[in-house]
């Protein structure tokens, strides 16, 4: 499970920091979940002007994204509620990750890795890419 800072130092900015992780999803030893609303929140920030002034890595993000992602629909509430991100736009990812077999929600949004702790004692992993790739090791 990717959230979109993630995706975009995957495929707009390629951060060598994430470099074993695009290997990873782009051969298809991991595989990223996404929904809609995932979906919706990526195609609005590459709106912005940051990324429209990368106009030719756009198309590229999407298409590298929906290569290595599998489309669920959005989880139904769950009698065991996720934890509560302090970021009400980040929500989205954790109930996803919270509800699917994820296994790792991978962010670098201080809010969603605050709840690194109580998501590990459900069987989560929340962390950075760098934490991911440490544990492959």
């Amino acid at each position: 499970m990717l959230d979109t800072n993630v995706v975009l130092d995957l495929w707009l900015f390629e951060d060598f920091r994430v470099a074993g992780l695009r290997a990873a999803l782009e051969t298809g030893h991991a595989q990223a979940l996404v929904t809609a609303a995932t979906l919706a929140e990526l195609a609005d920030v590459l709106q912005r002007p940051f990324a429209m002034s990368r106009k030719d890595n756009v198309s590229r993000v999407l298409a590298a994204l929906h290569a290595c992602s599998h489309r669920v629909p959005t989880p139904a509430p769950q009698s065991i509620r996720a934890p509560r991100c302090s970021d009400v736009d980040d929500q989205k990812f954790v109930d996803l990750a919270w509800s699917w077999p994820a296994g790792w929600l991978l962010s670098r949004d201080r809010a969603v890795l605050k709840l690194a702790r109580t998501a590990r004692l459900h069987g989560l992993r929340i962390g950075t890419p760098e934490t991911w790739a440490a544990a492959q090791a």
